[in-house]
């Protein structure tokens, strides 16, 4: 079956896109930089094309499964070291005084907040920030298109990762009619300027599409369904999105003819295999920044003083939440105990 990137509607009003014809992008985790300023170079973030997506196995299997991507142990030992190039790129980002931008779209369900998850783990939240933003409000709607958005660009010493952002209006605004013809046209004529001046400014702006086949959403949409802990993921717009599959992948490839520009190209992460999808987009993103590891002064734990005489308030002054764990621990060991 070929691969149908449909793109989605999403919550609060979210972009995606579709990719054309049945082909999916691929993007090099090889990726290179251009000038320091941001702009990427497009010899290592442009797309090639992909085949068709095979089907998926029987069974209720997830087709990501049929991949046979990394081990677990393999997984785990590599995203752990890229978190720990992360918080290297951190402490650059902060003693350069950078401002770094990612921008994280593509369908629902594809691994876009798991990613971020990992990419924001061991993080200073006081430098990088998550940014998802809610439907805008009616003052908002008011503004210029981009206004609600420019408030949140970092300054020096930050970054920002934005879960959906500025390209809701080219995916869900568009389809479920939310805008009108010549605020979407206005759209695609203004975006590449306003990007084109956030990477003139000095601002190192990545974006990122989460590409991700029917079969695997269907799977991951109906795991949402059944399991209490994460069915607020779904909304009726992401349901509604699939019979309008078609829609949005018109609407997302028109956008991307006008927003995949060098100086702000889009990267295409295939995310069937989300531990995959998370290792090559981090991969890629430290691969496209030109950081160094900054040396840091030695720190060592001082001696603790000697007390001065301090008598601690006693605990009946003070009210102490219930030790829920230690009721816990006690009824195990009384349905341990023999007879």
């Amino acid at each position: 079956m070929a691969r149908r990137d449909a793109a989605d509607g999403g919550k609060n009003g979210k972009a995606d896109r579709g990719d054309k014809d049945g082909k999916a992008l691929r993007t090099s985790t090889n990726g290179k930089v251009g000038k320091a300023s941001g702009t990427a170079g497009t010899a290592g973030g442009k797309a090639g094309k992909a085949g068709k997506h095979r089907n998926s196995p029987g069974g209720g299997t997830s087709p990501s499964q049929e991949a046979g991507g990394l081990t677990r142990s393999l997984y785990k030992h590599e995203l752990s070291r890229l978190q720990a190039e992360l918080v290297k790129l951190q402490e650059w980002v902060k003693a350069e005084r950078a401002r770094i931008v990612v921008i994280f779209e593509g369908r629902d369900a594809a691994g876009k907040g798991s990613t971020i998850k990992r990419v924001t783990e061991f993080l200073n939240p006081r430098i990088a920030q998550i940014v998802a933003l809610p439907a805008p409000t009616e003052r908002e709607q008011t503004e210029w298109y981009f206004q609600r958005y420019i408030r949140y660009l970092p300054a020096g010493g930050h970054v920002v990762l934005f879960d959906r952002s500025w390209y809701n209006r080219a995916g869900v605004e568009r389809v479920m009619g939310f805008c009108t013809k010549e605020e979407y046209g206005r759209f695609l004529h203004q975006c590449p300027l306003f990007e084109r001046m956030l990477v003139e400014d000095g601002i190192l702006l990545r974006k990122y599409w989460f590409s991700v086949s029917d079969e695997e959403q269907q799977h991951r949409f109906k795991s949402r369904l059944e399991d209490p802990m994460r069915r607020w993921k779904l909304s009726p717009m992401d349901l509604e999105s699939i019979s309008r599959g078609e829609d949005y992948s018109r609407s997302t490839d028109e956008m991307f003819v006008h927003t995949d520009i060098p100086e702000a190209p889009w990267y295409v992460v295939e995310s069937d295999d989300k531990h995959s999808a998370r290792v090559n987009m981090i991969a890629h993103l430290l691969s496209t920044i030109p950081y160094q590891d900054v040396q840091r002064l030695p720190l060592s734990l001082p001696p603790r003083p000697a007390s001065k005489g301090y008598i601690r308030m006693p605990k009946g002054m003070q009210t102490y939440v219930p030790d829920h764990a230690g009721s816990l621990a006690a009824g195990a060991r009384h349905r341990d105990q023999p007879g």
